[in-house]
């Protein structure tokens, strides 16, 4: 029973380091498929682009939040981390090897690739040594009467130190020659990128002699680079942008008020955190360059050298720009439930049953409808829902800030620690505090990343909840583009948890017990461990065993323990993760019977669902979070069943069995941790999950 660098089974123990895979190269693979959709030739034009540059983005975040915590741990003396035991000085060099392969791969596919491609199709992103005389005319005065008022070149000298750069922020070092106005002779300065204007600046048709002719603010500010420092010699211009750690490191024990505690310190942690990335253009000099990395305390393996802009995630805005349906993903209606296309009062159809929506194929307005009513419905009396992305103008708000100005008991959750939102749910909770909700941030130490909604209504003598329970935020962009799923329910049971759970996040006392949901931190990892161990004593017995589970991250050390011990007992075990996946699959005697794949396409894959033949007694959970040590220890999610007999079938066929028929943007995850993608068989027919879903849900 050999396993790859000469193990066997029997030498190690189940939780031996060497049968997990590393979590941060787990999630780097994940952002190397995205790009691997960039480089798909049978994706539309712009949509290539736009995977280019949402994998740009990915890299970015990886570096501020994955990235930085193992220098972290590294810098505080940790030898070994993760279930795998990587040592962090190794895991940074193997992210630093694979980090730049991936970036050659995105700067040859934007410039042997995409820009050919899209100026084919008359798209034109035009160098500076290529413009005509009337373009550069158009853009000396854009730069005069647009770029130059706003910018501030800092000259580098005793008088003027190097200067404070914020994170991602777009800047120029120039190299002079000469003496300014008071004869100083300065050699560096740094030009900071004006953040108010976009990256890529749109030429008139008529100057561009293309419909659609675009110039990157980099270019016009390299070109007129030498209006800023008159009377002295510019000898060199280079971007360069710098990323830094964005974790907020807040005392929690010592907070009086974390909303004070973030207004405080979020701007400073997140614009200056310790830097961990330097990302300069190709073409800048060695002394130039290793003056940067002095400045900013980075080595040499902190350095990526680009050929290009900066920052190719700038160029996600010509998609939207652009109006070139022909190059995009074919539109489509996403539609209602059948219970809803002859009614109009939401109360009325949940009282006749559960609902699912399945988004993005189905419309959000249902949701939106069900809390516009609420909010002017006089039998309603209270509203209690819970907030981690939601967009500070959407319309949740509005009927959130509408019911609590007609005097209705609105109770909001607001999860201030959002990462990148923080700012936005201050704002909004300042909000609806002004309307007279009451606002609450959830539980210290704990993020509240559950998504409930709850409306209790007066009927007759009576009260009734209704419940809205999802697996993604309630954001009506989001439900656009993300795949997830939304119970409505009236369920009694359903709402008395429901009820419980804003009890503990509003008030104080001890956990209660809950009927149908399970809740983490309390049980849900105790309770997916004894369904998986139930499911192993089927099969054990010679019932019915399997599962089929989607989520986005699998890396709970215990949970995939108890999958390996599934697998041992002859479950069967079907895995759709989408990103983190830290089982290793397919070992003989550990996971030979667990296979694990990633499925990717023009919506982001969200929904959390997994399905258990439990002996014939079939069940399905949905649930807002993700088989990850933080999801299940440290934050505050629901699990809820779908219970409806006829809902859950559809549920599994299309929320689970379907993505295992996908051939199409399918990795299959290998025991090494790489990826090999699906291929379509000769004589088989492509299949894509979501085509499938779009032909089946949607108008």
């Amino acid at each position: 029973m050999q396993r790859k660098g000469g193990l066997t089974l029997d030498q190690m123990e189940m939780d031996a380091p060497e049968n997990f895979l590393n979590r941060e190269l787990s999630l780097l693979a994940f952002h190397k498929r995205v790009l691997a959709m960039a480089q798909d030739e049978s994706l539309p034009l712009l949509e290539r682009l736009r995977f280019l540059c949402i994998s740009s983005a990915n890299l970015d975040e990886f570096f501020e939040v994955r990235v930085a915590a193992v220098r972290h741990l590294l810098n505080v003396g940790k030898q070994r981390i993760g279930a795998d035991q990587s040592s962090p000085a190794s895991l940074l060099r193997e992210i630093r090897e694979q980090v730049v392969e991936m970036v050659g791969r995105q700067y040859a596919l934007m410039n042997d690739v995409l820009i050919p491609a899209l100026a084919a199709q008359g798209i034109h992103f035009i160098r500076r040594n290529h413009w005509t005389d009337a373009q550069r005319l158009w853009l000396r005065d854009f730069f005069n009467s647009n770029i130059m008022p706003m910018i501030s070149p800092l000259g580098i000298d005793p008088s003027h130190p190097f200067p404070r750069i914020g994170n991602k922020v777009l800047h120029f070092i120039v190299s002079l020659e000469g003496r300014d106005a008071f004869g100083r002779a300065h050699k560096l300065a740094i030009v900071p990128a004006p953040r108010s204007l976009p990256r890529l600046i749109r030429l008139p048709a008529e100057v561009a002699g293309v419909p659609d002719g675009f110039v990157f603010l980099s270019s016009i500010i390299h070109a007129f680079v030498e209006d800023m420092f008159q009377g002295m010699q510019v000898t060199g211009c280079y971007q360069f942008r710098v990323t830094r750690d964005t974790e907020l490191y807040l005392d929690e024990e010592e907070m009086e008020d974390i909303k004070l505690a973030l207004e405080g310190g979020l701007q400073e942690d997140r614009r200056f955190g310790r830097e961990v990335r330097l990302e300069v253009a190709d073409n800048c000099p060695r002394d130039v360059v290793d003056f940067l990395l002095n400045k900013f305390d980075l080595g040499e393996s902190d350095l990526y050298q680009v050929d290009g802009l900066v920052n190719l995630h700038r160029l996600v805005s010509v998609h939207e720009r652009v109006e070139r349906p022909d190059l995009k993903f074919p539109g489509f209606r996403p539609s209602l439930p059948a219970a809803l296309l002859d009614e109009t009062d939401m109360f009325a159809t949940l009282r006749r049953g559960d609902m699912v929506l399945h988004h993005p194929y189905h419309a959000f307005s249902p949701v939106l409808a069900l809390l516009n009513q609420a909010a002017d419905d006089p039998d309603v009396l209270a509203i209690k829902q819970t907030v981690y992305r939601t967009g500070e103008d959407s319309p949740v708000v509005q009927a959130l800030l509408r019911a609590a100005r007609k005097g209705k008991e609105v109770t909001v959750v607001v999860e201030l620690r959002a990462r990148f939102d923080e700012e936005d749910n201050i704002h909004l909770s300042e909000r609806l505090q002004q309307a007279g909700a009451h606002v609450v941030y959830g539980v210290v130490g704990y993020k509240t990343h559950a998504k409930m909604l709850m409306i209790v209504r007066r009927e007759g003598r009576n009260f009734r909840r209704y419940v809205h329970l999802g697996t993604g935020n309630y954001h009506p962009v989001t439900t656009r583009f993300y795949t997830d799923i939304g119970l409505l329910t009236t369920d009694p049971q359903t709402g008395e948890d429901v009820h419980r759970v804003f009890q503990q996040l509003t008030g104080l006392g001890r956990t209660s017990k809950l009927k149908k949901i399970v809740q983490a931190p309390f049980e849900m990892k105790k309770r997916i461990i004894e369904w998986i161990d139930r499911e192993a004593e089927h099969a054990r017995q010679g019932r019915a065993a399997r599962i089929l589970a989607k989520m986005n991250g699998l890396e709970e050390k215990e949970v995939i323990l108890a999958l390996y011990r599934a697998s041992q007992a002859g479950v069967k075990i079907e895995l759709i993760v989408r990103g983190i996946c830290c089982l290793r699959p397919g070992v003989k005697g550990l996971s030979e019977n667990i296979r694990v794949r990633s499925v990717l396409g023009r919506f982001l894959e969200h929904t959390r669902i997994v399905y258990f033949a439990n002996g014939g007694e079939a069940e399905l959970y949905c649930s807002s979070a993700d088989w990850m040590e933080r999801n299940l220890l440290r934050r505050v999610e629901v699990c809820f069943p779908i219970e409806d007999a006829r809902i859950r079938r559809q549920l599994v066929r299309q929320g689970l069995k379907t993505y295992l028929l996908d051939n199409t943007h399918t990795w299959f995850l290998q025991q090494d941790g790489s990826h090999r993608r699906a291929v379509v068989r000769s004589r088989a027919r492509p299949v894509s999950v979501q085509d499938v879903l779009i032909g089946e849900l949607t108008d």
